[in-house]
This record gives C-alpha cells, structure tokens and sequence, in this order.
C-alpha cells in the first residue's frame, strides 16, 4: 500500500500589492521526496500525516511528493503559481501508482491568475491518479471553500480551532478518515453548503466559552464522535480576498449517510446564518488602547493589532501603534514588531550602539500606513530564527531572516527582514526581549496571539487601526465578489440547501 503526502500551504490577502514569489516559499522551507519526510515529521499537518501512517498495523510506504509553504501575504505571481504547482504535480506523476494520496492545503490560497488554487490543484491531483484513488485534504478553517474542491477530493478535513492549535491533530484526523476508506471500506458522502455571509475573525474564538465559535466547535467535534460520520467542519472564511466565490461554508461528511450529512450540513449553516451578528466587532481606537494600557500599573497589558495582522496577510509595518506608544514614558518595556528589511540593513551596516534618526515602518502598503521618524539606538542585532509551536505552528522552524532591536526610550522595536508571526513571544525571546516582563505589547494578530497571551496578560485590547486586514472590510473596494453577500447586504432569512457529493473509491 503506497500512501503520497504533500503540503501547499499559504493564505492570500488581494489588499496586499505584495506579490507571494518563489523567494517566499523558499523561505519558509520547500522539501520534496524523502526531504518532506524527514522534515516534517513532526510537523504541523505532514507530521499528523507521517506519523499516522506509520502507527497503521498494515505499516504503508509513504511516498513524499513536495512541500510548499509561505506566510501569508499577497497573491502568488503567476510565475510561482506555474511554478509550485507543476513541481507538485511531477512529483506526483513520478510517484507512480499510488493507493491514496492526503494533502495539507490552506483553502485561501490566491494566485494573481487563479482565484481557487486549491480547487485547481485538486481537480489535477484527480486527475493524475485517476477517479477511484482516495484523496483527502485537511484545510486551514479560514479556507474559501469551493464546489469544485469539493467534488475533487474525497474528504476535506479543516481545523475545528482558532486559535488553531490542533494542526498537527488535523492531520492525524485526515490519515484516521484515510484509513476508514482504504480498510474499513468507508463510502464517503460530502454534504456541501456556501453561506453567504463573511465575518470578521477577531471574534471567532473556539477556545473562549462567551464565544459563539466555542459552541460551533463543540458541536463539530460531537458530530466527529459519531462512528456514521468521517469528519465535519465550518469555514469561517478569512475575509480580505476580493474574488468570486467568497463565503462561509460548512461540509459534513459522513460513511455512506446521505439523509444523516445533509440534515446536519443545514443545521450548522442554518444557525451560522442566524447568529452571524454576534461575530461583529467592536474595537477601541489606537489613541485610547494606548492611554489605557499605561494607566495599566502592573502586569502585561497585550494590543491586538488586527488590521495589521501578517498573520492575515498584511504588510506588517503599520506604525499607528508605535506612533501612540511614544507619548508615554513606560516602567517595564514597551515592545512593538515592524516588518522593514530595509531598516534592517541600514541598522546592520550602523552597528550595536548606533543612533540615528530613523524613518520607520509605512513602506510596504503606503495606501494604509505612514511611516515615523524617531531617534533610535541600535540594541541588538540578530537572526530571527526559532521553533514555534502554539498558534497555527507544531515545532515549526521560523526564519524571518536577518532583524534588528531599535530602542527609542523604553520602547523596543523588533524589526525584521521578512514577514512571519509578528506575535509569537518566540519572536521576542529571539530579540534577547521577555514578552510577558513587559508593560504592553503590540500583536499583529487579530485572534490567534490569544494562545500565547490570554492566560499571562492582565488585559487584552483590539485596537482599531490602519492596515490591509481591517475587521469592518465590508467598507473596502472589493470589485469581484458576488453579492448579495453579508454584511455587505442583508441576507432576510437565508435557508440553506446543501448539494450531496459522491465519489466512489477503488
């Protein structure tokens, strides 16, 4: 029994203009054959993938394919679109037969040419191994998913967390449904609904009891506990991609159940539907969060940048919160993120104990962030480089690139080369810095930094700020998405009418 694996991995923000190129992917790791198994073994979703696989009593040979990932950013370059995938998809034909292939995807992967990269790649997937070769998928549960990802895999998987810290058991979850087919002889039957509604991510948050999500998640993993049904997921969509199609959806898939997917497909989405509003956000404006956080004598005080997230795609040098940490003088440090290579260079080729008046962050999207100009010493410089596990990240090598420590007063910036988890306390503790000793902190994230923060800070505060990931998007120029969409228009009392997909296997 031969199972192939492989990974492709990005989510895509259209407000973005930065182009995803290979550079990006090469950054973030590229491994192919038994490189992808030897890397990613313990790994994020291959990992939950490998180690399955090698725990079945019948022991299959894993055939590594290729493994792509880039942090989120703006859509691929039609060059790497090419590129990516036909690697992917030769090294699926160089396989040769194989009895079943899974795949770790994202779901909200845009290239500049293709709005549903996914969809495409599994439709080729199928077609290189045929109708009857089982194909599973795990997906990111901000995934944009589409009928036509859903009529080409057998199963799709997605992630029940956000913050999403069941990676790795999302693909121990696929390779458990994998082997219900190919043993056990599961008959999977895809229930598939589009909602027509998109909501802000801030408060999507499976781990909180107060949050709607939380009740959703349990829900899902209730279904899951039921022997008739293989997997059920809601995807809350991630909102900032301005392409056709956009939306929430749920899929529930069950062994053979028609009657059984369909039923609950309707319930999940029909409940989506009619709680949706309580996903809507209040923020407090940068000026306040600030004020607020210095009254703040004792304990961490954390400022969720969401707008600004390079977890959702944005450039990550937005300097509003920077511009308000300036008017205070703080007891214990005060630490913000900048993503600015060129900073970087410039604080290298200075040295440790330079100062110079330096002009900070508003580079990367001018169209939503200005740059400031502050009088910095170099602190430190070093390679942000480290493991990550916690938020979207199962012992996962972290290469920024080359990064440097700004300090102005008690304020210390952390600036580097390239994008990545500009929350991760990992980033900080790199920087020589202690995340949790100081007075507030800045978080380019809009919920996942909860994992890491909410049982260490004495407050969190989502602050409202420029940026290419905004909680109230609907008030961006989307020019591509199909209306009547929520909450861009009002939806009445929307019913929903799942479609039943089918696909027989060997």
């Amino acid at each position: 029994m031969r199972v192939a694996i492989g990974q492709l991995w990005q989510e895509s923000n259209t407000f973005n203009t930065l182009p995803t190129t290979l550079t990006d992917f090469e950054a973030f790791g590229i491994y192919e054959g038994d490189e992808l198994l030897e890397r990613m073994a313990k790994t994020n979703e291959p990992g939950g993938f490998i180690q399955s696989l090698r725990d079945w009593p019948e022991r299959p040979q894993i055939v590594g394919l290729a493994r792509f990932g880039a942090w989120p950013s703006g859509p691929l370059s039609a060059d790497t679109f090419a590129t990516i995938t036909e690697r992917m998809f030769a090294a699926l034909r160089r396989a040769g037969t194989v009895d079943a292939v899974l795949l770790a995807l994202h779901g909200s992967l845009v290239a500049v040419n293709q709005p549903d990269v996914e969809g495409y790649v599994l439709e080729e997937v199928r077609r290189i191994v045929g109708p009857t070769v089982p194909v599973v998928a795990t997906l990111d549960l901000h995934a944009n998913i589409t009928q036509r990802m859903v009529q080409a895999a057998n199963v799709l998987v997605l992630y029940h967390t956000t913050p999403h810290i069941d990676v790795m058991p999302t693909g121990r979850r696929a390779a458990a449904v994998l082997r219900r087919i190919l043993i056990d002889g599961a008959k999977p039957v895809t229930a598939f609904q589009k909602i027509p509604i998109v909501v802000p991510a801030e408060r999507a948050n499976t781990q909180d009891p107060t949050s709607i999500s939380y009740g959703f998640r349990q829900t899902l993993q209730q279904w899951e506990a039921d022997p008739r049904v293989l997997c059920a997921g809601l995807a809350t969509v991630q909102p900032w991609l301005d392409i056709p199609g956009l939306g929430n959806a749920v899929v529930v898939t069950t062994n053979g159940d028609e009657e059984l997917a369909v039923s609950r497909c309707a319930d999940l989405a029909s409940a989506m539907a009619r709680r949706r509003r309580e996903y809507l956000t209040e923020l407090v404006n940068v000026a306040e969060a600030v004020k607020t956080a210095h009254a703040e004598a004792d304990g961490l005080v954390v400022l969720g940048d969401a707008a600004d997230a390079t977890t959702s795609g944005s450039t990550g040098d937005g300097t509003a919160v920077l511009a308000e940490l300036v008017h205070y003088d703080w007891p214990r440090p005060a630490l913000v993120t900048l993503v600015g290579p060129e900073t970087v260079a410039d604080a290298r080729q200075r040295g440790v104990g330079a100062e110079w008046q330096a002009k900070l962050g508003g580079t990367r999207a001018p169209r939503v962030a200005k740059p400031i100009t502050l009088t910095v010493r170099v602190e430190r410089l070093f390679d942000a480089r480290f493991v990550m596990t916690g938020h979207l990240a199962d012992n996962l090598p972290i290469d920024m690139g080359q990064a440097a420590v700004l300090r102005y007063k008690n304020i210390h910036i952390v600036v580097t080369s390239r994008s990545g988890p500009h929350f991760s306390p990992q980033l900080f503790q790199s920087a020589g810095l202690d995340p949790f000793a100081a007075s507030v902190l800045s978080a380019r994230s809009p919920c996942g930094f909860r994992a890491a923060y909410t049982e260490r800070a004495r407050r969190i505060i989502m602050v409202r700020s420029p940026g290419c990931a905004p909680s109230d998007f609907w008030h961006h120029p989307y020019e591509r998405i199909e209306r009547p969409l929520w909450p861009w228009d009002e939806i009445g009392d929307w019913q929903p009418r799942p479609t039943l997909v089918q696909r027989n296997v060997q």
